[in-house]
């Protein structure tokens, strides 16, 4: 017993004496603590100007890309509004890719259709009036105001000098080289926004399902529900729109028709690519058309402006509300004010977009927020 007590200190004491070794060789201790890194003046100060820098370069990317944001949108809005004809088409017993290319075969044929009916005019118009300058040159020259004014300003001189000067062609050419350039990028969007809509068409089945899975177990089956309304109402909407646009377009190519005005198919569609954007389109469509019944004779012009006026109210308390009676389902104030927004950010774009967009917010508003308040 003895010696085992003796043995314990024993092999305790070089233990001891290692452990007081390896402290002196480490050397003295750290001191305090200082202040926590977070909590530093100066690296906070940092950190925030960091996330300002951050904030407006997000700010400014999402800015640069606004045009290519807003052909995303839009192409997913149409996408949307597709999908219930193609929905239909599939029913019939047609398989989805089938349904996809019937659909854009027509909206492409529209888009054809179009072009065929307002370039050739627009063409004509133009080679008439060059044809037509050196007759209003000469009549200009005979006006008495204008020999006048020649003798005392010498306009004409003037005129000669800036023509062969090559500021004019200079001009011409600026002119046409912008306006190519604008040309050649509306081709582009158009192009992209095919493109970018019939992605979106068929893979929006899988797209939904993707979304769905990100939302939690207990509530996906709500969400689907909401989603499947949200959905339902911007593809009813769009239809709607669609149906509207094709019977103003009809029945403004009837009445140009009979009256006699020239170019009617091209006017006529004119109305029905007007009647598609909200509030205003209907207007500015009556006013274009009424405006060449004018140029053409003072009575055509005339029962041009009584009949787009009759036949608004006609759409606006008859033919709409019978369409859309299945699509959104929105205030007028609130159909005004999102258009004015949607409008103001996104142009016409924003526009066509912003009464769906507003009544999947009433949808929301209406199924969970005020449910969720009268439980409180």
């Amino acid at each position: 017993m003895t010696a085992a007590t003796d043995d314990a200190p024993a092999s305790a004491t070089p233990s001891a004496t290692a452990s007081g070794e390896d402290h002196k060789a480490a050397g003295p201790p750290p001191g305090e603590p200082g202040k926590p890194f977070a909590k530093n003046p100066f690296m906070f100060g940092f950190t925030a100007a960091l996330g300002v820098l951050t904030a407006l370069a997000l700010a400014q990317a999402v800015v640069s890309a606004r045009s290519v944001i807003v052909l995303v949108v839009v192409a997913l809005f149409l996408a949307v509004g597709l999908n219930p004809v193609v929905e239909f088409l599939m029913r019939r017993g047609l398989a989805r890719r089938l349904a996809i290319l019937i659909v854009f075969i027509a909206v492409i044929a529209f888009f054809v259709l179009f072009g065929w009916a307002i370039v050739p005019p627009v063409s004509r118009e133009s080679a008439e009036f060059a044809r037509a300058v050196p007759g209003y040159i000469q009549e200009l020259l005979a006006n008495p105001t204008i020999k006048r004014l020649d003798d005392d300003y010498g306009l004409l001189a003037r005129l000669q000098d800036y023509i062969t000067s090559g500021d004019l062609g200079a001009t011409i050419a600026g002119g046409i080289v912008g306006a190519g350039a604008v040309v050649l990028g509306a081709a582009f969007s158009g192009v992209t926004l095919l493109v970018l809509t019939l992605y979106f068409l068929g893979s929006l089945p899988s797209i939904k399902e993707y979304l769905l899975s990100l939302v939690p177990r207990s509530r996906r089956a709500r969400t689907r529900e909401l989603t499947d309304q949200i959905l339902d109402g911007i593809g009813g909407y769009v239809a709607g729109s669609a149906l509207i646009s094709v019977i103003a377009g009809a029945v403004a190519w009837v009445f140009l028709t009979v009256a006699g005005v020239e170019y009617a198919l091209a006017l006529a569609l004119v109305i029905a690519v007007c009647a598609l954007i909200p509030l205003v389109g209907a207007t500015i469509g009556a006013v274009v058309v009424s405006g060449v019944g004018f140029l053409q004779s003072v009575p055509l012009g005339i029962a041009c402006a009584i009949f787009f006026t009759v036949y608004q109210q006609i759409e606006n308390y008859l033919i709409y509300p019978r369409v859309m009676k299945r699509s959104v389902d929105v205030t007028p104030a609130v159909t005004v004010i999102a258009a004015l927004f949607g409008g103001t950010l996104l142009g016409i774009a924003g526009a066509l977009i912003a009464i769906p967009t507003a009544a999947a917010i009433a949808l929301v508003i209406r199924e969970v927020v005020i449910p969720r308040q009268a439980r409180l």
